[in-house]
């Protein structure tokens, strides 16, 4: 028997439930499914399966509690009653999630009503990643020297002067060194630490949630209405519903140079900035710089969030090269939440197809700014370059 346990059903992503809320009230009735990919190749132990299905189908009891949705009421006035309502009313659905293991091989698919599947990802990849440490028997660095290093860091973010926020839910060691992570990070009353993207963790620790929306948006809008129209209508959806609140767009699902094409001036106006996610962070703080000068704005106020695979060099690189010239704000997850002396795992769930109205099935793709890190159906990412006349 595993101690696996989840305590809060906020203990997920914000952008998890902000999305939600935007699904909710746009696309009720869409069906949509996600697979577990693993990029890290890692092998999975005997009776992997069946503790993760053992975690999973417990999963079911998790409730908004009454302190948790006074939380979001409270911080988040742009979640409304209506959706607070639904989401204390909402549970997992475990049958939901299809878990089958091949030898040392691991398949883990969701599929179903995407208002109601979109919380899994987070809560499976942690799952995941914890379960992996604790049946391979994997001893992590002592809570000591988990508070110890995460203290260095914030130290050094602190002199260089830069906001940062916990981003590491997804693939933590574990919920024990999250939380040793979070007490690390706000122990300090003098701190650049602005908040975390784990809802149960911001409402623990006194933080802000932080979180806009994921690839999956994006992803999800270039299935059900093309890829020409896919950033627009994303941006423009997320619009509707928030009004100008949660002002960071994601901007590399399908490329950056396509993101900016429609990011016009009511966009860049709108949104307080962007996300940089995947390919050369310098390159892209340029890129937006020229874009925001184009429209006539004044990149000083705006920012970049940088939440790509980052540590302290990079951070610090990206700091010295952006000043004076564009606002930053770094999400770290990894370097946070598993940096206890074993190897992090590399692995992802993503958003594989959406179901169209006579029942088919459209696949998804993410065209990053990484070539090797295009994802979905290799027919579809043709088409998808085709048509947004992106060349290799």
């Amino acid at each position: 028997m595993h101690n696996m346990t989840f305590n809060s059903i906020l203990d997920n992503d914000f952008y998890k439930i902000t999305m939600q809320n935007a699904v909710v009230k746009l696309f009720p009735s869409q069906t949509v499914k996600y697979e577990f990919i693993n990029r890290g190749k890692h092998h999975f132990p005997e009776g992997f399966d069946h503790a993760l299905r053992e975690t999973v189908n417990k999963m079911a009891e998790l409730k908004l509690t009454k302190d948790e949705k006074k939380f979001l009421a409270k911080t988040c006035p742009y979640l409304n009653l209506p959706y607070l309502d639904f989401l204390e009313g909402y549970h997992y659905d475990p049958s939901e999630v299809k878990i089958v293991q091949t030898g040392n091989d691991l398949s883990v698919t969701v599929e179903g009503l995407w208002y109601r599947t979109i919380l899994w990802e987070v809560p499976l990849l942690a799952l995941i990643s914890e379960l992996h440490y604790e049946m391979n028997h994997m001893e992590r660095d002592s809570n000591e020297i988990v508070m110890a290093k995460t203290l260095e860091k914030a130290d050094s973010l602190n002199k260089l002067g830069v906001t940062f926020a916990e981003f590491g839910t997804r693939r933590r060691h574990s919920y024990k060194v999250q939380n040793l992570v979070m007490e690390a990070l706000t122990q300090k009353k003098e701190s650049t630490f602005i908040g975390s993207s784990n809802v149960h963790f911001a409402m623990k620790y006194g933080v802000k949630p932080i979180g806009t929306h994921a690839h999956e948006w994006f992803m999800f809008h270039g299935a059900e209405f093309g890829f020409k129209m896919a950033n627009e209508l994303a941006l423009e959806h997320w619009v509707d519903v928030y009004r100008g609140d949660l002002g960071v767009a994601l901007s590399d699902t399908y490329t950056t140079d396509v993101f900016f094409q429609q990011f016009d001036k009511k966009f860049a106006k709108l949104f307080d900035g962007v996300r940089h996610d995947s390919g050369d962070p310098l390159e892209f703080a340029d890129k937006t710089i020229a874009h925001y000068k184009r429209h006539g704005i004044n990149p000083l106020f705006k920012y970049i969030i940088f939440s790509d695979a980052l540590n302290l060099e990079k951070v610090e690189e990206i700091t010295n090269y952006c000043k004076g010239k564009i606002g930053v704000s770094f999400g770290i997850g990894t370097n946070l939440t598993n940096d206890v002396g074993l190897k992090p795992m590399n692995i992802v769930m993503k958003l594989i197809g959406v179901q169209s109205l006579n029942n088919e099935w459209i696949p998804t793709v993410k065209l990053s700014d990484e070539h090797g890190k295009y994802t979905g159906d290799p027919k579809m990412i043709e088409l998808a370059k085709e048509f947004l006349r992106i060349k290799d």
